[in-house]
């Protein structure tokens, strides 16, 4: 009996030191870094002209990405899980490639399917449109390093749904759209929220994939991490450290609604 519980409380101990060690001390250190000298330098960082545009212009290329994927991967979703055919495990694991895959390699990838000698990038410039190095890029980067979020949110909801809810209302004479809308929708909402809130907070901060293909100009394609990274090199750090927990603070306030949101849909 002793030493289960010698055992138990090294592990937990070992656990608890862990997250602190790796979560906790980083935080609070960026937290520190940021305030270090004070209120005034601190708010003089992020009100910087070229620091408060990067943030809005990665919020809003987040929620675009964001928006994207919950319309996208809805989909994906309900066809992975409702339809049976070729191919379907094939694509089921495809999902998952961009948390295997460094993010570099995926603005790469991007790079050399949309840049300006490719075949996509020549039709596009023939009709005057511009991807890469413009906006249209980082928000496709970021809709590929966010695509499983809201996947796989969606698919275990659509397993443990009870099909005779929805059978229910076909019997009752209601159509498909109505039973979508009035039955399951209401049931993937969930996931769909919590998958959307992830997908935009990791949209935020991703920078392997962005940097190789937005270009970087100050005010016009210069997203926040990016940003930071520049600040970084430039011997900022107090800097990239206010700059930093803007986004870490707005990455708080999505995971707390996300726990939220899975935590009432626990107790239903």
């Amino acid at each position: 009996m002793f030493r289960s519980r010698w055992w138990s409380f090294g592990f937990r101990s070992t656990v608890m030191l862990y997250f602190i060690v790796l979560i906790v001390l980083p935080i609070i250190g960026i937290y520190g870094q940021s305030f270090s000298l004070g209120w005034s330098p601190f708010w003089e960082s992020v009100s910087d002209p070229l620091a408060w545009k990067a943030i809005l212009l990665t919020i809003r290329l987040a929620v675009i990405a964001a928006l994207i994927n919950i319309a996208v991967g809805t989909m994906i979703g309900w066809v992975l899980i409702r339809y049976t055919f070729w191919g379907r495990r094939l694509l089921n694991s495809l999902v998952d490639l961009p948390f295997a895959l460094p993010t570099a390699v995926g603005g790469l990838m991007i790079l050399l399917l949309l840049g300006p000698n490719s075949l996509v990038g020549d039709i596009a410039g023939f009709f005057g449109i511009e991807i890469v190095f413009h906006e249209p890029a980082i928000v496709i980067a970021m809709v590929f390093v966010t695509f499983p979020f809201v996947i796989r949110a969606v698919q275990p909801l659509l397993e443990e749904m009870d099909r005779s809810e929805e059978e229910a209302a076909y019997t009752l004479g209601a159509s498909k759209a109505k039973t979508f809308f009035r039955v399951i929708l209401p049931t993937m909402m969930p996931g769909i929220l919590s998958g959307g809130m992830l997908a935009f907070s990791r949209a935020l901060a991703e920078f392997g994939a962005v940097v190789l293909i937005a270009g970087n100009i100050p005010g016009r394609t210069l997203v926040a991490s990016v940003y930071i990274f520049g600040e970084v090199e430039s011997d900022n750090p107090q800097g990239a450290a206010s700059v930093s927990i803007v986004l870490l603070t707005l990455s708080f306030l999505i995971l707390w609604i996300v726990n939220l949101i899975q935590s009432r849909r626990a107790g239903a």
